[in-house]
């Protein structure tokens, strides 16, 4: 096998066409940088930039042996990675036109905020009640199960759990005030 000198063609099959292994890695150390900063200029994120130029010399050295001018193989290069972005870009957009729409009655981020505070503190309402308070009031409200359904489940009568449930309110009620005040 004849040695290559660097920067020369070689296909591997003795044609003198395509692009050497040699040839690339030189490209890849020269124009490694350059073709990170084209793709910056493309896309706004370091890390697809980096994926975009690799994904470029990947496709570029698994069709080195249909270049036909070596030369070209750094216009080549800077080819796909335009193209790449171009992709990365449509990408990126389809998915953004995929997400679905906020619905316009959506509670604003300070509401969000306000409705998680109500919320903690009624978890925090909720633990200091008796544990039976609290178990109907749960099986009653946030499993949405009748009153005689959470009194065969606790195995106790209506008539307990409606008293459980309204001491429990009442609880509750005298709690969430005295967080606000």
């Amino acid at each position: 096998m004849t040695a290559v000198a660097p920067g020369t063609a070689d296909s591997g099959a003795g044609t003198g066409a395509g692009t050497s292994e040699d040839l690339l890695t030189e490209t890849y150390q020269a124009h490694y940088r350059s073709l990170l900063r084209l793709a910056a200029l493309l896309l706004d994120d370091l890390s697809t930039c980096e994926d975009v130029v690799q994904e470029a010399f990947i496709r570029v050295h698994s069709a080195r042996r249909r270049v036909r001018e070596p030369e070209k193989t750094l216009a080549y290069l800077r080819q796909t990675v335009v193209n790449l972005s171009r992709s990365t870009l449509r990408r990126r957009i389809l998915g953004l036109r995929l997400l679905p729409k906020p619905m316009p009655d959506m509670a604003s981020a300070e509401e969000g905020a306000y409705d998680a505070l109500e919320r903690d503190q009624l978890k925090a309402a909720l633990r200091s009640l008796q544990r039976r308070q609290r178990e109907v009031l749960v099986l009653r409200y946030f499993v949405d199960m009748t009153e005689a359904q959470v009194a065969e489940t606790l195995g106790i009568s209506l008539g307990s759990v409606k008293a459980y449930g309204s001491r429990g309110i009442a609880a509750l009620r005298v709690q969430m005030e005295a967080g606000r005040g």
